[in-house]
């Protein structure tokens, strides 16, 4: 498959969406009586942004874009790292906030890291798979069933391991962040349908994963 404009402007919004999740998601909001991280609002719009790439390009493409996505997050968590390690100017005050804003921990960018890979392959898989089993209709089943999955997978796995054994760990936190993404994603399905419709026909692709090699590590397809 040749590389086109749209399928760049996808993977850009991609990997923006994912590197904008990781720098709010230090910022928490209380929304009545849940309390969740600002980030909740932004990481549907990479599972819509997946489920665009899965369901148009097919899970090969989509498998390529989320080891893109990593590496990138470990770009700009590595150049972070460097930027808190150099000395600072002796007039900048800024040290302090720095460090409190985009000074992750290694627990965290392990929780992180790990809950972005499970949560992304999981969502890619399952919609193929329903794309499959439903020969291509029923667009809002796949894209709500991936993301309960994805989802799920995501939350437990990163929330588990970041806040295990420590005060900030409950438990219902994760049916909260889990509820939260999985309805933000079912109310943006109408747009998910016209952006994908809009692709589909641009692109004149509609691809089905009948022989496609789901191993998440093989990308040479």
């Amino acid at each position: 498959m040749n590389a086109s404009p749209r399928l760049g402007l996808i993977t850009a919004i991609f990997i923006t969406s994912l590197i904008t999740a990781n720098v709010i998601a230090v910022k928490v909001v209380s929304l009545g009586f849940v309390v969740l991280p600002a980030a909740i609002f932004i990481f549907p719009l990479s599972y819509i942004i997946g489920d665009v790439l899965t369901e148009v390009y097919g899970y090969r493409q989509a498998r390529k874009v989320i080891w893109l996505g990593f590496l990138c997050n470990l770009i700009f968590v590595i150049f972070v790292w460097v930027g808190k390690m150099l000395p600072p100017a002796p007039f900048w005050e800024g040290q302090e906030a720095y460090e409190r804003i985009l000074g992750y921990t290694p627990r965290l960018l392990a929780a992180s890291f790990l809950g972005y890979l499970f949560g992304e392959f999981a969502n890619s898989f399952t919609l193929a798979k329903m794309k499959i089993l439903t020969q291509g209709r029923w667009l809002w089943s796949r894209t709500i069933g991936s993301t309960v999955v994805g989802q799920g997978l995501d939350t437990s796995i990163f929330i588990t391991l970041a806040f295990l054994g420590t005060p900030s760990f409950v438990p219902i936190m994760i049916l909260y962040h889990w509820l939260a993404k999985t309805l933000i994603e079912a109310m943006a399905t109408p747009l998910t349908y016209l952006v994908v419709n809009f692709v589909k026909k641009k692109e004149a692709i509609d691809a089905y994963d009948y022989q496609t090699n789901f191993n998440p590590f093989f990308i040479s397809d």
